[in-house]
């Protein structure tokens, strides 16, 4: 190998690892997403999983990926939801059509965040963490609202 092949190898190998730095540093909306929810790496994942899960009509995974008790209204009567179980016996009373519209069309990079996490849509379902300790250090990611926000009267 010649010095100039030698050049051009190492110059190629550090551009490709300074990209791939800079492609892993966190940007403002993960920030904001880590502050509001816990962890974007997490949110990003379970949004993957929902979409995927929904589209395939995965009562089981949608399931888990929820925080229990939870409150759905998907647009009739609001009720209450005890474990994974339950979920899915109400997946299609829980999981509309408009609701799987909103999760399915949903981006990461256009997810709103606040104080009570990361919205889906126009608030169809919102992602939260749960602290696991005293000191939030650990938290646990996943669903802990569902409704149908047509049906909802302000």
């Amino acid at each position: 190998m010649t010095v100039r092949n030698s050049l051009a190898v190492l110059t190629i190998l550090a551009s490709t690892l300074l990209s791939s730095a800079l492609a892993q540093t966190p940007t403002s909306h993960d920030k904001d997403i880590d502050q509001a929810v816990g962890d974007h790496v997490k949110v990003s994942q379970l949004l993957t999983s929902l979409q995927r899960a929904v589209s395939r009509h995965d009562a089981a995974t949608v399931a888990s990926l929820v925080h229990y008790p939870i409150k759905v209204n998907p647009g009739d009567h609001p009720f209450s939801i005890k474990n994974e179980k339950a979920f899915v016996k109400e997946y299609d009373r829980i999981i509309t059509p408009d609701i799987s519209a909103a999760i399915l069309k949903q981006t990461y990079e256009t997810l709103f965040t606040n104080s009570q996490g990361a919205m889906i849509g126009n608030g169809e379902v919102w992602i939260t963490g749960v602290c696991l300790d005293k000191g939030c250090t650990r938290s646990d990611i996943k669903i802990g609202t569902i409704q149908d926000t047509v049906s909802i009267k302000p």
